[in-house]
């Protein structure tokens, strides 16, 4: 049996590609406009999550200690917390650092915090906890109420709760408006290489009759399909790239308090995503297409 080149089969494809033009760059318009929609939707929520995880303290509980605790009290503290389940990172606050810490937030009040030395320091000796899972926050908690020399606990698990649940959602939305897109996507890529199959089905026929094997046959309309999806996915990332450079330059100039994950950090998993999803569609969608004229 004769063996072809893998460049046969890739000429094959372009050939029925250029055949159905206009059909082709039907389809490499609207898998690359679901692309890079899919693409500034998945960039959203990165940014999201990574704005979230940079407000600290909706993960973290603050414990007050007793007034008069001694720096043994202090150690025994620091290792009971450190003992506890859900924990992740333990750090002493002693009231000398929390005034300076203050004193420099509220700094235009110079006048008014002069009089405040380590004498009159208001501020108790506390420890800041990093936990893991907001749902055992409330095991975390009690224990920590019931703690000797711990006088008060403060968290935000109300708030974090409520963060979580959003980025729950958006990731649902986001999961649900990736799966119609990807569907949308294969329909197109569906009718293009169908229409391509279908002007070729007496060549096909022939060639069946006279013992083509099905992947002699089947090969260049998968790589019709794959040729789509590279397309597609190359001009989707520079077109995903510029959006995001754009947006991140007009965040960056009238939101300040908004931190965009800069391009560079991103372009490799997009670059991957965009041609994981972009070939897996064209290969989805004409493998669909030719079931109607070759047996599997």
């Amino acid at each position: 049996m004769k063996r072809y080149s893998p460049f046969y089969f890739i000429g094959q494809a372009f050939q029925g590609l250029w055949r159905n033009s206009v059909m082709s760059i039907a389809s490499i318009a609207v898998l690359l406009s679901c692309l890079v929609v899919m693409g500034g939707f998945a960039l959203l929520v990165k940014n999201i999550d990574f704005n979230l995880e940079k407000i600290g303290l909706l993960n973290e509980i603050v414990v007050f200690l007793e007034e008069d605790v001694t720096e043994e009290d202090i150690s025994r503290i620091d290792a009971e917390i450190n003992s506890l389940e859900n924990v992740a990172k333990v750090e002493f606050i002693s009231k000398e650092r929390a005034l300076q810490e203050f004193m420099e937030e509220y700094s235009e009040y110079g006048e008014i915090l002069e009089e405040a030395d380590e004498l009159s320091n208001p501020l108790p000796d506390s420890f800041v906890i990093t936990y893991q899972d907001n749902s055992k926050v409330t095991t975390l908690q009690y224990h920590l109420t019931h703690m000797e020399g711990i006088e008060k606990v403060k968290s935000r698990q109300d708030l974090s709760a409520t963060i979580e649940n959003f980025k729950s959602g958006v990731t649902l939305i986001f999961s649900w408006f990736l799966i119609i897109l990807f569907i949308v996507s294969i329909f197109v890529i569906i009718n293009t290489v169908k229409l391509a199959v279908f002007a070729r089905r007496d060549e096909i026929s022939i060639m069946r009759y006279i013992g083509a094997s099905r992947w002699f046959i089947f090969t260049p309309f998968i790589l019709e399909g794959v040729i789509i999806g590279l397309v597609s996915s190359a001009i989707a990332f520079f077109i995903e790239g510029y959006i995001y450079s754009y947006v991140e330059k007009m965040v960056i100039t009238d939101i300040k308090m908004i931190e965009i994950i800069p391009y560079d950090n991103l372009s490799t998993p997009v670059l991957l995503g965009f041609i994981g999803i972009g070939v897996l569609t064209g290969i989805v969608g004409s493998s669909i297409s030719l079931r109607r004229y070759i047996e599997v």
